[in-house]
């Protein structure tokens, strides 16, 4: 065999195994939710790593990073500068820090609906939206589920 073709043999073989970086992030939780625990999970089951900080009192940290009430559900995460709140897919996630939006901070899933990842029970599947959301409070359909 020449040597170019077990060069590029070898550049072949070795570049089949590269692996995804990880994205890593925080994840701000209750010390008492276990559906918080849940979605963790998803997330890592999806290629993230998120160390978990416990709070008492989330909404100041919810504040802290633009989120509104109307949005709000029980955990909050910080990945890549944007902010993730409630039980957002990992898909969704992954899909808005690879687009890079300008205008908006972060993914909102309000409440806390049946079906959404870290809240599954039995069959029951809830839609929902998840909603992109602004510094100004304005949103829009990021994704629907479960419709």
């Amino acid at each position: 065999m020449k040597l170019n073709h077990i060069i590029a043999l070898s550049l072949l073989v070795g570049s089949s195994f590269a692996v995804a970086e990880t994205i890593k992030g925080t994840n701000f939780q209750s010390p008492y939710c276990g559906c918080c625990k849940d979605w963790v999970k998803h997330m890592k089951d999806n290629g993230f790593e998120l160390d978990v900080e416990y709070i008492q009192d989330m909404t100041a940290k919810k504040v802290d990073l633009g989120i509104r009430p109307q949005y709000a559900s029980c955990h909050t995460a910080e990945i890549q500068g944007y902010t993730f709140e409630g039980h957002v897919p990992a898909e969704d996630i992954q899909r808005f820090i690879d687009s890079k939006p300008s205008r908006m901070i972060g993914l909102a899933v309000p409440g806390m609906p049946m079906g959404s990842p870290g809240m599954e029970y039995k069959d029951q599947k809830d839609p929902f939206e998840v909603v992109a959301f602004d510094e100004n409070g304005s949103t829009m359909v990021w994704a629907r589920h479960n419709q």
